[in-house]
């Protein structure tokens, strides 16, 4: 997936989304999909419900997404609520489904709960999940492209910026071939972070995830979640415009597009959107990326 981006020298745009929950919200995705494939979007991932909740419905989108979309598909697959033998069984079906591309997450805790809970019989680590799933794609003859989770501020649990990247590095040495980065507002928190995973010997491609903020509530409640900092400028900029939600959407919008823009002056390698299902934001911010590319400016 990042290796055939690479060989055109271009950026990886990818769009992350969640399951749809009813066949109205499966034919609004596929309707988004057919509107986001003119901006040539390297691929697009499909995320595990709390708990593994969605996991069949999961592997499905991805699959039709790849078959009737003709854009490249990953699936997500985390360790929460399943076995070691349930996940072998699983990344044995994406291998079978024709799905080569995987990113490998611990999962967050269910609905409910406020910590990770290990299955008792199953993995600890989003770092075991790699090593599981190359072990078991080899076994089957498939080179599966497996990336993994990396937090430019520090993971929720581990706000000790030393041990997460020491984590994140075990990941790499599973088995990880790029890391996708959490959400994040202040561009220094992440090329921060980059130097200090290079200094570390981690040389696989680091994708930044941008979240564009079209919810002045929902962002502050998906901040408290991810442990992402909101910068003050940008903070108060939102609470001004906080009844006034077509003007938050828009500066959301331009903010997130100015963020881009650096990034890839800068040298990122491309941009992971997180959408929340809802691709207007991200595809105005894509189009303006294509049309301007400031990626040729750095």
């Amino acid at each position: 997936m990042l290796r055939f981006a690479a060989e055109r020298g271009e950026p990886v745009f990818s769009f992350e989304f969640f399951p749809p929950k009813n066949d109205a919200g499966v034919d609004a995705l596929f309707e988004t999909l057919r509107a986001l494939r003119p901006l040539g979007p390297t691929y697009v991932s499909v995320t595990w419900g709390a708990g593994g909740s969605t996991r069949g419905r999961t592997l499905e989108m991805v699959t039709r997404i790849k078959r009737e979309t003709e854009i490249e598909a990953m699936a997500h697959l985390t360790c929460v609520g399943v076995s070691k033998a349930e996940l072998e069984d699983l990344i044995a079906v994406v291998c079978d489904a024709g799905i080569t591309n995987v990113l490998a997450l611990r999962g967050d805790p269910p609905r409910g709960q406020s910590q990770f809970a290990v299955h008792p019989e199953g993995l600890a680590h989003a770092s075991d999940l790699i090593q599981l799933a190359r072990e078991v794609s080899d076994k089957r003859g498939v080179k599966l492209c497996i990336g993994g989770a990396c937090y430019p501020e520090g993971h929720l649990e581990t706000r000790d910026l030393a041990q997460d990247l020491k984590n994140c590095k075990l990941k790499v040495e599973a088995g990880a071939e790029f890391l996708i980065s959490q959400l994040f507002f202040d561009n220094r928190r992440w090329f921060d972070f980059v130097g200090r995973a290079r200094a570390a010997g981690i040389e696989v491609p680091i994708l930044p995830g941008i979240m564009p903020v079209t919810n002045v509530d929902q962002i502050q409640r998906i901040t408290s979640m991810s442990g992402a900092a909101i910068p003050a400028g940008l903070s108060a900029a939102l609470k001004a415009r906080k009844q006034e939600p077509e003007a938050a959407l828009q500066l959301g919008v331009a903010y997130a597009a100015l963020q881009c823009a650096d990034l890839l002056r800068k040298g990122a390698p491309g941009i992971h959107f997180y959408t929340l299902n809802r691709s207007p934001a991200t595809r105005a911010i894509l189009s303006a990326l294509r049309a301007q590319e400031p990626w040729r400016e750095g």
